[in-house]
């Protein structure tokens, strides 16, 4: 029996929580500071949310713009004080200066959030070589998901990357859900459906009057249609038809920005 896809929304406060709940989304990433493309919201922040809506909630646990963990022993500190406040899924990621996961801080953090299940975001797409940093955190407790557009610049560029890694499930390193996410756009949903991926994130296509204006239920709701849809017959090229999708630029508030998320 096949269960229907996730969609999980960025939300910065509880009036977007309940916009995105109302309209189908399944999840959110609470985050604040979106200039600094999301960082990690005030405890009582999440305290809201979660008093309002009742889907599940993961945690930015993110101090500053970029990819280094920065000051290690705050994001230890801030990550207790969310899981005291009742936060029990969250999404990080951290890179080394060459690149390379920086695992000291993730297993630091990692061992505060004491088997909580947590996204690795799109640092990955950042990384100097994805396919070891896979495998380097393969057995990394509470991993379940990757947050990935398939490259740095967005979806439309790493599309074929994102096929080809659906196609690598069960693999060691590529157990965990693609959740896609990052300049994603309507229509590459029909080429990312049919390759089995099954996890969607959506930040400013959630925002059809941009990042200073709240969560669009309705929005929302049509990003559930699409997903509830029965599968398209694959795309018979779908390595050429990201080429197309390369060239259409998407429209204003249409997708997530690209990075983190």
């Amino acid at each position: 029996m096949s269960t229907r896809a996730v969609l999980e929304v960025i939300a910065l406060d509880a009036e977007d929580a309940v916009a995105a709940q109302a309209g189908g989304a399944d999840r959110l990433e609470l985050v604040t500071d979106m200039a600094a493309d999301g960082l990690t919201p005030p405890t009582r922040t999440f305290t809201a949310i979660r008093a309002a809506v009742d889907i599940d909630l993961r945690v930015m646990l993110r101090l500053a713009d970029g990819f280094a963990a920065g000051d290690a022993d705050r994001l230890v500190d801030v990550a207790g004080e969310l899981r005291a406040a009742g936060a029990d899924q969250f999404v990080l990621g951290f890179l080394d200066a060459a690149g390379a996961v920086d695992l000291r801080a993730v297993e630091r953090v990692v061992e505060v959030l004491a088997g909580c299940r947590w996204t690795f975001h799109r640092a990955i797409d950042r990384s100097a070589d994805r396919d070891a940093l896979r495998k380097e955190l393969a057995d990394m407790p509470g991993l379940d998901t990757y947050l990935t557009a398939g490259a740095a610049t967005g979806v439309d560029e790493g599309l074929p990357r994102l096929l080809a890694e659906a196609g690598r499930r069960g693999e060691p390193g590529y157990g965990q859900t693609l959740l896609v996410g990052g300049g994603l756009r309507l229509d590459h949903v029909p080429h990312l459906l049919p390759a089995g991926i099954d996890a969607f994130h959506i930040g400013g296509a959630a925002r059809p009057g941009g990042w200073a204006a709240p969560v669009s239920a309705e929005a929302v709701r049509e990003w559930r249609q699409a997903l509830d849809r029965p599968s398209p017959v694959p795309p018979r090229d779908a390595g050429n038809h990201a080429t197309s999708l390369h060239a259409h630029a998407p429209a204003p508030g249409d997708g997530s920005r690209v990075a983190p998320h």
